[in-house]
């Protein structure tokens, strides 16, 4: 194995600015990793199509973790989703920058008892400390950093130095890894066949060129990718109201998977299965189509308000060198690093969508979990919910952009 070594430059930091109208796709992963998560998987074990040439074309892209990371699917179960900027192989009309970045990165967490599952955001901007990382994982690899930009560790090291740190930062064994790139996910989009989605302000970012008036709207393609990127057209245009906004589009996508007959369409379901494994790496603890059949299964158990999209809490101001960037709450994201560590349920008060979007009028917000109580006694919180501060919603409650 060749000795790990450090970056020649400084860390890769999140590209902002003006963005041409195709050079950018970021913030449209999260469609494809509750797609891998949700869909993936179950296209593949619920269709039955083609699962052969399937499992030869994902094993063939399998991507190495270093460390210890034994897969055990009978508790419960970790991957790390991951979404990659790079315009190698994407055709043209997305620029000619050479560098990758891991712009999207969510753990996605299903209980022992396949009764909740959490897809946890960690903002691209996120200040945090890097492991070692060596040069097996996709990339030169580097040696450890007190702070680092956690989008940055893939180009520096590859994503199995991305999938290393979130480890250090949450405490988990993370075995299953998946990223995909943009034009993997604009096919996905297509395949299922748009998404409803609905804005409650207009819309108006002159960088991604979107623009939508308040009302209601089925997206795919290109407007759903300009949807997904925007991030000065909603909430206060930072990067932590790009992924409420995010989480109105996904949590819709969950919504129609589920209760719309996505899994019962063996078109659909084969042209999502191919889009997937065309486009997607995984790690090789996931290129088993048994394994991704297990935990397809395992999230097809999960009802939707007990399925939570929550974010990494986080705060800005940070002084120079790292203006613009924002490091975790450590005493509030310790809590729900420790509930994932316990395997624990977390559910979030409906009422805090975040900036970047707003509880449909006319809709009435999933109920907090409470615990039991006496006749005549008024419930009492359930220690599994989370409060107010923490930014989220399940996929139970409609959301709309602002």
């Amino acid at each position: 194995m060749k000795k790990p070594v450090a970056p020649k430059k400084p860390i890769a930091f999140a590209r902002h600015g003006r963005i041409a109208v195709q050079t950018k796709a970021s913030a449209f992963w999260g469609l494809a990793f509750k797609g891998i998560g949700l869909v993936m998987g179950a296209v593949i074990a619920i269709a039955g199509i083609s699962v052969l040439e399937l499992s030869n074309t994902v094993q063939a892209n399998g991507i190495v973790l270093a460390g210890d990371h034994k897969a055990d699917l009978k508790g419960p179960i970790n991957m790390l989703l991951v979404g990659s900027d790079t315009r190698a192989g994407q055709g043209g009309g997305y620029g000619n920058d050479t560098s990758e970045l891991a712009d999207v990165i969510i753990l996605l967490h299903v209980s022992a008892d396949r009764k909740n599952a959490v897809a946890l955001s960690f903002p691209r901007d996120l200040m945090v400390e890097w492991p070692a990382c060596p040069s097996t994982s996709g990339g030169p690899g580097y040696l450890p950093q007190s702070l680092g930009q956690i989008n940055a560790t893939i180009a520096n090291g590859g994503p199995g130095c991305t999938l290393l740190t979130v480890e250090k930062l949450t405490g988990l064994t993370i075995p299953y890894l998946a990223m995909i790139d943009f034009k993997g996910v604009i096919e996905m989009s297509n395949a299922i066949g748009g998404v409803h989605v609905c804005v409650a302000e207009e819309i108006n970012d002159k960088y991604t060129h979107t623009y939508l008036e308040p009302g209601e709207y089925d997206l795919k393609g290109k407007e759903a990718l300009q949807f997904l990127r925007t991030r000065h057209g909603v909430g206060d245009g930072s990067d932590l109201s790009r992924i409420s906004n995010q989480q109105t589009f996904l949590t819709s996508l969950v919504r129609k998977v589920k209760s719309q007959g996505v899994l019962s369409n063996p078109i659909t379901l084969y042209s999502l299965a191919n889009a997937a494994a065309r486009n997607m790496k995984l790690s090789e603890s996931l290129t088993d189509i048994n394994t991704m059949v297990s935990i397809a299964s395992a999230l097809r158990t999960v009802d939707l308000d007990k399925m939570t999209f929550i974010q990494v809490p986080s705060r800005g101001g940070l002084p120079a060198p790292y203006s613009g960037r924002v490091m975790p709450v450590y005493e509030k994201a310790n809590i729900l690093f420790e509930k994932l560590q316990n395997d624990e349920p977390i559910l979030i008060s409906a009422a805090n969508t975040g900036s970047g979007s707003v509880i449909k009028d006319g809709t009435t917000p999933s109920p907090s979990p409470s615990a039991t109580s006496s006749a005549g006694a008024s419930p009492s919180p359930s220690p599994s919910t989370l409060d107010d501060s923490f930014r989220g919603t399940n996929a139970a409650t409609t959301t709309c952009s602002s």
